[in-house]
């Protein structure tokens, strides 16, 4: 039996690429790729119709203009910290705010407040927790939010003796939202935050 014998290549006129047929390759691959690029499905559990529709965090409440708890015998009071996170856990940021009123000397008492926004699109911020009370009689050199807990550094005094310009006691303490409120934890929890 014999085999036929094999075409003669040069013959068939689709072997002889010229200029043209590689233009109509590359236009014909351009658009496939690009086809390809709108047709790609989004995130997992996404459409684009729910990814545009998702609502976005809240902005973090502003500190001032807040109606603060604060008596300063009719002098001004001022925010001498803040910081932003989400502390309850609902997606959106509260703010927690440092307060205490200008004094011309000395280390005034400090109040620490959580803030959330306000109700209604143009309402002040309010403050939902006192944290730490001016008429406990501490400062407060460091604040922080992180990983939804407050972090603070207070400073106190040990007795009425010690002038209120030079806190002698030293405090790191932390908050976390639990069950509805504000709990404090003691030094060795806090710095372990």
């Amino acid at each position: 039996m014999q085999l036929p014998a094999a075409p003669d290549l040069t013959d068939l006129a689709h072997t002889h690429a010229g200029p043209m047929h590689w233009l109509a390759t590359a236009t014909a691959t351009a658009a496939v790729v690009a086809l390809a690029g709108l047709l790609q499905p989004g995130p997992v559990g996404t459409t684009t119709a729910t990814a545009a529709a998702a609502p976005r965090p809240a902005a973090a409440p502003e500190a001032a203009g807040v109606a603060y708890p604060v008596e300063c015998g009719g002098g001004p009071r001022t925010v001498a910290k803040r910081a932003s996170g989400d502390l309850d856990g609902d997606g959106n940021p509260e703010t927690v705010a440092v307060v205490h009123c200008e004094a011309g000397s000395g280390t005034p008492p400090s109040g620490v407040y959580v803030l959330t926004r306000g109700k209604g699109a143009d309402a002040p911020a309010r403050v939902v927790a006192t944290l730490v009370a001016p008429d406990q009689h501490r400062s407060v050199t460091e604040l922080a939010v992180r990983d939804g807990a407050v972090l603070a550094t207070l400073l106190g005094y040990s007795s009425f003796d010690v002038p209120r310009c030079c806190p002698d006691e030293k405090e790191q303490v932390s908050w976390r939202w639990r069950g509805g409120a504000f709990v404090r934890a003691g030094q060795d929890e806090a710095r372990g935050a």
